[in-house]
């Protein structure tokens, strides 16, 4: 299986924003638009771009649809999630273009259910985001834009999903995530070593084309960047050639 870098686009306002540790009280806003970023990731050989709804992903729905629309024409393959909490919301996507649909929240809170949508449309147009956070040992699972607390665990849901036929986990280190200090190469080997079946997207943290390396060697398929590029501490074609 090949080894996948992704741009990442994430949305508030219609706008390119990053967040801090997914504290809304703590983004950065960027001059460029959605539309010119995808169009120089496009450029630079990306084949993929990740995007999150950000206003979706706390309200609980699809509130940059349009926008995601519109970066579906731009030339790669989109996965998008983001207050997908029916399959209303799935099928919107799915008809906007996208061809991945990143599942969060309701992965966590109803999993039955995503199951059902895994077996329906197909495995490989859905990305189970388990997004996770390191609390008395155990990898909790906050949702609704790592806004509550949940009581199921990483090591209870990852195998479950592995057992239910999905192919993509993205998992992102919460308390890494627009840090800029590197991927938690721990959890991406535990990772590699209790769910080898599933496609694992690293995400959070990665500040130089090392964290790329050190993620594919500890496991992981694909990285999804986002704060690093937004920055310019290195350009896509060269992350891209890692």
């Amino acid at each position: 299986m090949s080894f996948e870098v992704i741009p990442a686009i994430d949305l508030r306002g219609g706008q390119v924003v990053r967040l801090r540790q997914g504290d809304y009280a703590q983004e950065t806003q960027y001059a460029s638009t959605p539309g010119e970023l995808a169009a120089k990731y496009a450029h630079a050989g990306a084949r993929w771009l990740h995007v999150v709804d950000l206003d979706g992903a706390r309200a609980g729905d699809l509130a940059n649809l349009t926008v995601i629309q519109a970066l579906a024409k731009a030339g790669m393959q989109v996965q998008a999630g983001g207050g997908v909490r029916a399959e209303e919301d799935v099928r919107r996507l799915f008809d906007g273009g996208v061809s991945r649909v990143v599942v969060g929240s309701i992965a966590i809170r109803e999993p039955e259910r995503v199951a059902e949508w895994l077996n329906k449309h197909g495995a490989e147009r859905f990305t189970i985001a388990l997004d996770t956070r390191r609390r008395d040992d155990t990898w909790t699972l906050p949702s609704a834009g790592w806004t509550a607390d949940e009581t199921r665990t990483l090591d209870e849901l990852a195998p479950w999903y592995a057992a239910h036929g999905a192919r993509h986990l993205l998992c992102t280190d919460i308390e890494r995530d627009g840090m800029l200090a590197g991927f938690n190469l721990e959890l991406y080997r535990h990772l590699a070593q209790t769910v080898p079946q599933l496609a694992v997207q690293a995400s959070g943290g990665v500040r130089c084309l090392d964290d790329i390396r050190a993620a594919r060697a500890a496991g992981a398929r694909g990285v999804i960047l986002g704060r690093a590029l937004l920055e310019g501490r290195f350009t896509l074609e060269d992350a891209l050639a890692c």
